[in-house]
């Protein structure tokens, strides 16, 4: 099974998101912040209300239930979402969640300071 995000159960979001992670000095706690920029759970013909930010993969699933709409002119037009870890496996089971997801859409990681990596490209 690929590493996939949905908003709806069963439905794949193709846009891939801009994803921020802030950690606590102590390491054990933190949050990645998800922007999708105009996803397709916005278009016209999405199905439903958006009740959370599904994460699954071959270990099963993670949920947030933050999710919010950024709005241009009154206009929805990308979706924040926060996921919070409170423990150390949670944070290395959310970072096994997150390689499988870059690995499955060909994208690369940058740590604090570094410029990101080129496509195809990872960087340790």
């Amino acid at each position: 099974m690929a590493a996939a995000i949905q908003f709806f159960r069963g439905v794949d979001e193709t846009v891939v998101p801009d994803i921020r992670l802030t950690r606590s000095r102590d390491g054990r706690t933190g949050q990645a912040t998800f922007v999708f920029e105009e996803p397709e759970a916005l278009a016209p013909q999405a199905v439903g209300d958006i009740t959370g930010m599904f994460m699954l993969d071959e270990e099963g699933e993670m949920v947030t239930r933050e999710v919010k709409a950024r709005f241009v002119n009154g206009k929805a037009s990308a979706l924040e979402a926060t996921y919070t870890w409170k423990s150390t496996a949670d944070f290395e089971r959310f970072m096994r969640f997150a390689q499988r997801y870059a690995d499955g859409h060909g994208l690369g990681f940058a740590g604090q300071g570094d410029e990101p990596a080129e496509e195809g490209q990872e960087e340790a």
